[in-house]
């Protein structure tokens, strides 16, 4: 595992009613700090990736369709420099990744129905100084192919 890396598994809470899954709580151990909370989709077959950020925090999870989760270690001075770590999320296999600062990261829906993913992230978004350093997904130096 990309060290700064953690994975909550989450439980589904199923009822006569409907379903219930707690995402994050601020007593959990992976919990930091709440900057905002924000809703992402993918098309299916659609790649978004990559980026990371210098400022922020991410924990991410798919709350319809699935998505394919991956995340590159870029930092020289990591233990784990160089690593690549992939995570299928749905309802069916419902997990939480905290993904720290300066990891490139990226999601592709790998449903044939959109996937919805929710990030909590720890600093808000700065609409004048974005903190999103971004690569191509497919032309760049990170050994992950988002084409499988």
């Amino acid at each position: 595992m990309i060290d700064g890396v953690k994975v909550k598994r989450l439980k589904i809470i199923p009822d006569d009613r409907g379903r219930l899954m707690e995402i994050l709580r601020c007593d959990d151990p992976i919990y930091e700090k709440f900057g905002q909370v924000y809703m992402t989709t993918a098309f299916p077959g659609v790649a978004k990736a990559w980026h990371f950020h210098k400022k922020q925090n991410d924990n991410f999870t798919c709350i319809s369709g699935k998505m394919r989760l991956a995340l590159y270690d870029a930092r020289k001075a990591s233990p784990t420099y160089g690593e690549v770590n992939d995570f299928e999320i749905s309802l069916e296999n419902p997990m939480l990744v905290h993904i720290p600062k300066e990891v490139y990261h990226g999601f592709k829906c790998i449903s044939d129905t959109e996937a919805v993913v929710i990030n909590n992230v720890t600093v808000p978004y700065n609409y004048k100084e974005a903190d999103e350093y971004r690569v191509d997904a497919y032309d760049n130096d990170i050994p992950y192919d988002w084409r499988k």
